[in-house]
């Protein structure tokens, strides 16, 4: 049986990328997203582009995509997403929490709402989704969580708001949860990247070059994700080569 990944906002920029570099690598992946239709293709893509690669392999197993439409801003949708991965009754062996949101503004002058929007998905459905699934982990004595975090997490910026607060809060939820799994074996890394070409970066005007791209990020997390039992890397700082884009 292959291993098991999740990944939330995983149909997209470096949630997809994941999946993909991940499932190259021979896992089976749940994959979270809003969007159903994103969410069948993803599956038609990976799956249909991994057997094309392990066609003649005789004892290859081609991974499975397991697709699961929820919006993680509500807590019941977090519940849903846990019951649907125990219900595979299967260790997950990695967990990405890649979802999130940015929406630019000032603390003083942002839209009303916009600090419970981002907080409950950036940060409390990092929070319930992972205490959904630790215990199993725990239990196991192995995996690895993996948090999204941002160049965000340790600069502030005037147009950051409540996106940069978010981003801190979940650097320190990923540091408290560091201390709590050393005894069990559970690893938690944090991964802290700067300007990444996504779609959300497609309109800027920016040649692409001037971004890292979001299999950098992908890959960063596949080779954390082997080091030894005996090694984890906390935090990873990623910046394009020519600096932040400020």
């Amino acid at each position: 049986m292959n291993p098991l990944l999740v990944v939330t906002g995983g149909t997209k920029g470096i949630g997809r990328a994941v999946v993909e570099r991940f499932a190259e690598g021979g896992f089976d992946a749940v994959v979270c997203a809003r969007n159903e239709q994103d969410l069948r293709q993803i599956k038609h893509d990976i799956e249909g582009s991994v057997a094309e690669v392990l066609e003649g392999f005789d004892d290859a197993v081609v991974p499975t995509i397991f697709p699961f439409a929820a919006d993680l801003e509500k807590r019941t949708e977090v519940d849903r997403l846990i019951e649907f991965i125990r219900s595979l009754a299967r260790p997950v062996s990695a967990l990405v929490n890649n979802v999130g949101i940015f929406l630019p503004g000032q603390i003083y002058s942002e839209p009303e709402g916009t600090f419970e929007t981002t907080m409950n998905l950036n940060v409390a459905s990092v929070y319930h989704l992972t205490r959904g699934l630790i215990g199993d982990m725990m239990n196991q004595r192995s995996g690895h969580i993996f948090m999204m975090g941002s160049t965000a997490s340790i600069t502030a910026y005037p147009n950051g708001g409540s996106y940069c607060i978010s981003k801190f809060a979940l650097l320190g939820l990923a540091k408290e949860l560091r201390e709590e799994m050393k005894p069990y074996g559970v690893k938690v890394t944090t991964l802290l990247p700067g300007a990444t070409y996504t779609d959300s970066w497609a309109a800027s005007g920016l040649p692409e070059t001037r971004f890292m791209q979001a299999a950098d990020i992908a890959e960063v997390i596949w080779s954390a994700y082997h080091l030894s039992a005996g090694a984890v890397v906390e935090e990873i700082l990623l910046r394009p080569q020519m600096g932040d884009i400020k």
